[in-house]
Order: C-alpha cells, then structure tokens, then sequence
C-alpha cells in the first residue's frame, strides 16, 4: 500500500492510499468532486484518466506505449514531460508518494 498526492480538477488536494498493483486510474475515479470519468475502464481507449505527473516522479515511471502516447498527443493539453493516462501506472513501493494533477476535462 502507497500513498498518493493528487491535485483534482477543482485545485482541491487529496492524499489517497492505493494498493500496489493497482492503477492509479482506480482511487481517482472514486474522488467525490474533481475526479476523472474513466469512461473506458482501465483499457487504455479513452484519455479520461488524463493526469500530470510531477516531473522528478516521471522519470520513475514505465515508458509510455504507443496507444497510450498517441491518446495523449490527441489532448488539447498534452505536456511531453508530464501527460500520462492513470490507468497505466500501476503503484509500486518506488511510486510511494507519487505527486500528480488531473487534467482539465475536455
């Protein structure tokens, strides 16, 4: 279990808890105001789980797959060194503490 630190769409600051091995994509969903939509699930065929991550966590992340890369180039927002999809990062004890900002909705 790791904690994350999240900024949601309304500039409200949240710390969640989230079990390794899950998605960060699951704790943002369930945010009461300022979450994200999730539309797709997890499947990485939406970019609704848009989120930027703080840039001295990104380096610590798996690189971005071509699916994942190119829902994000098609944002109105996409930031090379901070845009992920918060369904493909998974939690890990290196990610602990991990600081990220949801996107603005488009």
């Amino acid at each position: 279990m790791g904690k994350i630190k999240v900024t949601d769409r309304e500039g409200e600051q949240h710390e969640l808890d989230v079990a390794t091995g899950m998605s960060l994509m699951e704790p943002l969903r369930d945010l009461d105001s300022g979450g994200i939509e999730a539309l797709c699930g997890g499947m990485c065929s939406c970019a609704t789980c848009h989120v930027f991550v703080e840039e001295e966590w990104f380096a610590k992340l798996d690189e971005r797959q071509d699916d994942e890369l190119e829902l994000l180039e098609g944002t109105e927002c996409y930031d090379e060194n901070r845009s992920r999809l918060a369904c493909q990062i998974i939690m890990s004890d290196e990610l602990d503490g991990i600081t990220l900002t949801i996107a603005p909705e488009e």
